[in-house]
Parts: structure tokens; sequence; C-alpha cells
């Protein structure tokens, strides 16, 4: 299976001296293509911290980041422009621009991958239908529930065909019946689509639906857990 995100020792510090704070403290991890991973821990832990340096939004203190086979150079590439290529975010608090419409959520993140006009509202339609907001693309956010919002967001995170989705607490705000819906979106795109997922959780039942389990702890990886063949179809 092909690795595509590839860290090597990645450290990242807040503050200095006596003050120092380890957020992300020596940590290596490869995420394979089409894998559903999912990061636990407790508040903390250092989950957002690290997908924020796999997802080229942070800059570490030190250490290596490869993506699809490419070392990220840290002093000459702009990050933005690697997260524009190569990578999707699904936020907790959903981000969605309120005055607009799902469809133009969505068309807006076409827009910023340099897909524009009929090009961007036809993908921009199709992705709402994946997700399963065909006849909501007309509602403005304030018109949604929070699933359908979050939806959204998955749509939108989709616009640029990344390589991997990093989705930080994607549940949190929902209730019990839509975290089950939106736990089901997640394994959905991952199989149908065979994008790759990193997903920080709190939410023990979405493990059943992982590939890949770790769990972090004063900024460290603690413990991996694979599932087996038989557990989960591969993406």
């Amino acid at each position: 299976m092909k690795t595509l995100i590839e860290s090597f020792n990645l450290i990242k510090k807040y503050g200095e001296g006596s003050e120092t704070v380890i957020a992300v403290n020596d940590v290596s991890i490869s995420i394979n293509a089409g894998e559903l991973l999912i990061i636990m821990g407790e508040s903390g832990s250092g989950k957002t911290t690290l997908t924020s340096l796999l997802g080229c939004i942070l800059k570490p203190t030190s250490g290596r980041l490869l993506i699809d086979g490419n070392e990220i150079d840290y002093e000459t590439q702009d990050l933005s422009l690697i997260r524009r290529k190569s990578v999707g975010f699904v936020f907790q608090l959903f981000n969605l621009i309120p005055y607009l419409t799902a469809l133009e959520n969505v068309m807006i993140a076409m827009d910023i991958a340099g897909v524009k006009g009929q090009e961007a509202e036809d993908k921009a339609r199709e992705l709402l239908a994946q997700v399963g907001l065909s006849e909501r693309l007309n509602h403005r956010p304030s018109q949604l529930s929070g699933g359908e919002q979050q939806r959204v967001s998955f749509a939108r995170s989709l616009a640029n065909d990344p390589l991997i989705v990093f989705a930080d607490e994607p549940t949190a705000n929902l209730d019990s019946m839509n975290r089950a819906s939106i736990m089901d979106l997640i394994e959905k795109l991952c199989r149908e689509r065979n994008t790759t997922f990193a997903v920080v959780t709190h939410d023990v039942r979405l493990r059943q639906k992982a590939d890949r389990i770790i769990e972090m702890k004063d900024g460290q990886i603690i413990n991996e857990e694979r599932r087996t063949a038989s557990s989960n179809q591969p993406c």
C-alpha cells in the first residue's frame, strides 16, 4: 500500500525557557493512501497540533515531513499552496460562510482551488449529492441542521480533490443521531472515493470503522492498533 504522508521526529514547541510547552514530542508516523486513521487521546495530548503539522497548517520546531513522497521545505515552500493542492480540512465548528448557500460554500472552495464557473457548480453539486444534500443546495447554514452543516463541510473539504482530509472532532457539536450519521459518512467517503481520512475524535464508536487507531498522550504516540483485514473493507 502506498505511503501518502510520512513524518520523522516531529517536534512542536511553544514558549521559551521554563515556560516551554512541547505539544508534539518526537513523533514519527506514516499514513497510507485510502486509510481511515483515527487519532485519539485526552484534551491537551497533542492530537490537533499533530494533524496541523501533518496538514501543513503549522511549521514544526524540528523534524521532517513528506507528502506523496515529496519532502516539505519549510524555508522555501508556501504552505498555503501545499494545502490548496493536497489537503482538505473539516473542523469542529463547521466554519461555513453564513450568507452563502450550501452550493456557494462549496463553490468558493472550488474557486480557491482554481475551478470556476459551470465546472465549479457541477462539481459542487456532485459533491453535495455524495454527502446526501441534493435537496439542500440553496439553503444557507442557518437553514440547515448541525449535521447538514457538517456534511457541507465535508463536501467543501473535497473540493480540491485532496490526497488526505484531516477532520478535527467533526462530531463534537452534534447530537447522537447526527454523530452516527457523520461517522457513517466518513467511512462511506473513504471507501467509495478512496479518500484518505485522518480523524481526531473522542468518540470511541468511530474506532470500529477505522483501519488504524493511534492514541496520544503528552505529545507522543503511546499506542497503535491496526484493525484486522476482516474488520473493514479496504479503501
